[in-house]
């Protein structure tokens, strides 16, 4: 079973407490833009094998949206984050990196 902690509360949530929201750190392409980066926005998702950044809501607690690092292989998680972040934390990114020195970065 999948076991995040949520950042904001601080409560260490199984899966059951939580609800996946997809990839994190996408760029959303509104009113004005090309149709391209509109469907691009809609429909193309990353699906690593291996380490991927997730959105999830702590639905069954604080009820906050917050990002995940974990490995969808092994379901490792490396940490959790607030949602209101552009991109992971630069500590989390060098300790997966130094986990797993092939993996190409988050983006």
């Amino acid at each position: 079973m999948l076991i995040l902690e949520c950042p904001y509360c601080g409560v260490m949530a199984d899966e059951t407490d939580l609800h996946g929201g997809g990839e994190a750190h996408l760029k959303r392409f509104g009113p004005g833009s090309s149709d391209d980066d509109f469907e691009t926005y809609l429909f193309h998702r990353a699906n690593p094998k291996g380490v991927h950044f997730e959105r999830w809501r702590h639905v069954s607690g604080c009820g906050k949206w917050f990002h995940a690092a974990r490995n969808t292989m092994t379901l490792e998680v490396y940490g959790t984050y607030p949602a209101q972040t552009y991109e992971p934390p630069k500590a989390l990114v060098a300790a997966i990196k130094k986990k797993h020195p092939e993996w190409g970065g988050w983006k």
